[in-house]
Parts: structure tokens; sequence; C-alpha cells
């Protein structure tokens, strides 16, 4: 699992077993799980990516 490094440094690593897929329809990305597939967590800001989390 990513950590989030010293102050300023920012992360360390990626974030293992998430992806993430931008949805047309309402302009966001959303996380997905790797294994199941399953919707994990949606961002609040339109049209930004999650930190870290790959683009499937």
């Amino acid at each position: 699992m990513a950590k989030n490094g010293r102050k300023g440094k920012g992360r360390k690593g990626t974030v293992k077993g998430r992806a993430q897929v931008f949805s047309g329809r309402n302009k966001r990305f959303t996380k997905v799980d790797a294994k199941t597939g399953r919707f994990i967590d949606q961002m609040a800001h339109k049209g930004k990516p999650f930190k870290g989390v790959k683009l499937k």
C-alpha cells in the first residue's frame, strides 16, 4: 500500500490493487478494486484524477 511521505515530499509509491476509470456521464474519476471490479470511491472534483492510482 502506498504511504504519504514526509511533509513536502508527497506520496511514496503507487496504490496497489486499485485502478481508476473516467465516467463520461458525470465527468468524474471513479476508483475501482482491481480484483473484484467493485467501485470504491468517486472523486469529489470534476475532471481531477486520484493521486497515485493507475488509469484503467
